[in-house]
């Protein structure tokens, strides 16, 4: 039986946190964008619910695949299971954008 990966995926959207766990990360098709699918949330039968994580939840609600721009991204790492997925605040962090060479015909 094969394994599923999963990734975690750190990025930077407008001045909040995303950490999200999905199935699927890969280059896209429109320059400058990483795709990512299968959104993975957490399925626990407590009580306790986490407001990061159904707000996440909603955020993603019907979405099938998302472009998160190259810039956005701060990390991505394959994991061996899925964790609690949530939403921070940046409080004034610094998230330096990665430097992109320019796109096709010297365009930025």
């Amino acid at each position: 039986m094969a394994v599923k990966k999963t990734y975690r995926v750190i990025f930077h959207n407008q001045g909040e946190i995303y950490e999200i766990f999905v199935r699927n990360v890969y280059q896209s098709d429109m320059y400058g964008f990483i795709e990512v699918e299968g959104y993975l949330f957490g399925e626990r039968s407590s009580v306790v619910v986490d407001p990061s994580e159904e707000k996440l939840k909603t955020t993603f609600e019907g979405v099938k695949r998302s472009f998160i721009p190259m810039q956005a991204i701060v990390r991505i790492d394959e994991v061996e299971r899925e964790g609690q997925g949530k939403i921070s605040s940046a409080n004034g962090e610094k998230v330096t954008p990665f430097p992109i060479a320019p796109g096709p015909q010297g365009t930025p």
